[in-house]
């Protein structure tokens, strides 16, 4: 089986966990700060600190925005799900928003038609939405980072705060300026298919104090900023990082850079390979961007059929998925607002057509060549 992720992890890494573990101090230790802080000097944030994972990382976030219940916040449905429960943790109302064809990204021009449809109000499903977006969670998807000087002047013009959900993006770049680094606050993940793991975990990276403070306390219980321990200043979880995942988290940022240098060799192979194709459309990395973390590589299939190919694939011994099944189809949120389909005619059409294949750091230029193998058999056999 060759399969779809593999974590990256050395010597080294192994080394920091056994220190941790010998040490005895497995919550709230040193690794802990250190971690958020690599991450937040990495992507050129003022502060960051480390949470359990990239979901409590946004979440934090928008708590310590004060959301209120009902307000709108623009999202795509093209992303993993965890970008739209957060803003439904908040009791807000996630606006989904469509995306561009080549990128599956949220462009510009999309996000100024969603906020115009917001302000003269729209259906979406059952649910009536009028009015003006508090908020745009932004998601650099697949690492692709958004365009982000449009984005950004739209949202500008609207009075529009921007959280970037850059939770498959470390080291990835626009016009030389990392992204998370875009919005209010940015969120990273370290799940073990992410550029570099923590098994679990995460980091908000922000520029504002404020906010900061709030996350760091909101991730300890509410606890306040003294030595007191059991002194609770804010309402708060328990989204603390251990002190072992925390270490692995250092040890894998010493390489980050050898890392995304790797995945992004891997991925121009795959391109390389697959460009003979004509049923096959391989990801777009747009001109400004200016270095891309590779968190996935997904193709799109025009004209195989999709489900084929992949039984096919995973009979073969090759791992693959779709990604993503727009979250405005999923079962609890066709039940939470009623039917959405047309709503997003791009992500509808698209993502029928996704094909995430084998990636990871270590994948072998030999693997990558039998899953090409393995996907032109699936094509010409069952597609």
């Amino acid at each position: 089986m060759i399969p779809l992720s593999r974590p990256d992890i050395n010597e080294q890494d192994i080394e920091r966990v056994v220190e941790v573990l010998k040490s005895g101090r497995l919550s709230l230790g040193e690794y802990t700060k250190r971690f958020g802080e690599m991450v937040a000097e990495y992507t050129g944030a003022r502060f960051g600190w480390a949470v359990s994972s990239g979901t409590a990382a946004l979440h934090l976030i928008l708590e310590s925005l004060d959301i209120d219940e009902g307000d709108l916040i623009l999202v795509p449905s093209f992303t993993f799900i965890a970008s739209v429960n957060v803003i439904l943790m908040k009791r807000a109302v996630p606006v989904f928003v469509d995306v561009d064809e080549r990128t599956l990204n949220v462009s510009p021009e999309t996000l100024e038609e969603a906020v115009k449809r917001c302000l003269k109000g729209f259906k979406q499903g059952n649910i009536e939405i009028k009015g003006k977006p508090r908020l745009f969670m932004a998601v650099d998807v697949f690492g692709h980072p958004l365009d982000w000087d449009g984005i950004l002047d739209a949202c500008q013009r609207y009075g529009i705060a921007v959280v970037e959900d850059s939770c498959e993006a470390l080291g990835s770049e626009y016009k030389g300026r990392k992204v998370g680094t875009f919005g209010v606050a940015g969120a990273f993940a370290f799940y073990p298919n992410k550029q570099i793991t923590t098994g679990e975990g995460g980091v908000v990276v922000t520029n504002d104090e404020k906010i900061h403070t709030a996350v760091k306390s909101m991730s300890n219980q509410g606890r306040g900023e003294g030595d007191e321990w059991l002194y609770h200043v804010r309402f708060g979880y328990n989204y603390r990082i251990d002190e072992m995942s925390a270490a692995l988290g250092c040890s894998q940022m010493e390489r980050i850079d050898e890392i995304v240098e790797k995945r992004a060799e891997a991925a121009e192979r795959y391109s390389k390979m697959l460009k003979e194709f004509s049923w096959v459309k391989v990801p777009v990395v747009e001109d400004y961007v200016t270095k891309m973390s590779w968190f996935v590589y997904v193709v799109r299939l025009e004209g195989p059929d999709r489900n084929r190919v992949m039984r096919y694939m995973e009979e073969k011994g090759v791992q693959v998925r779709n990604y993503f099944y727009p979250v405005h189809f999923q079962p609890f949120y066709e039940k939470l607002f009623g039917s959405m389909k047309g709503l997003l005619p791009v992500t509808e059409r698209e993502s029928e057509k996704t094909l995430a294949i084998p990636f990871f750091t270590s994948i072998t230029e030999s693997e990558q060549k039998t899953v090409v193998e393995v996907l032109r058999e699936a094509v010409e056999r069952v597609g």
